[in-house]
């Protein structure tokens, strides 16, 4: 599900299930990446299949990008894998207006 960051934040915050995970490579997230989110990047192929897979299905996923569109593919290939909750951040990180650890 595609939310726009005002959204994306404000459920978020509210969600005591959360997870913040990021799909960018590792050189992306050496440049920042958003307070307490995981790192499983999206372009390792079944590495990245695999590590989704052994995500507890239970939680909720917020996802994001550089832009948005690695993450809405994360968000269909989680959904495929049993994660029914994955919510995608449009506009990625180069829209982020919040901070950036």
């Amino acid at each position: 599900m595609n939310l726009t960051q005002d959204e994306w934040v404000s459920q978020f915050e509210a969600d005591e299930n959360a997870v913040i995970l990021d799909v960018r490579t590792e050189d992306e997230c050496d440049q920042g990446i958003i307070e307490g989110s995981i790192n499983i990047d999206i372009h390792k192929g079944q590495e990245f299949i695999d590590a989704i897979a052994a995500l507890d299905k239970s939680k909720n996923y917020y996802v994001y990008c550089r832009s948005g569109v690695r993450s809405a593919k994360a968000c269909e290939i989680m959904n495929e894998l049993g994660i029914e909750n994955a919510y995608n951040l449009l506009g990625g990180i180069i829209e982020w207006n919040g901070d950036i650890v």
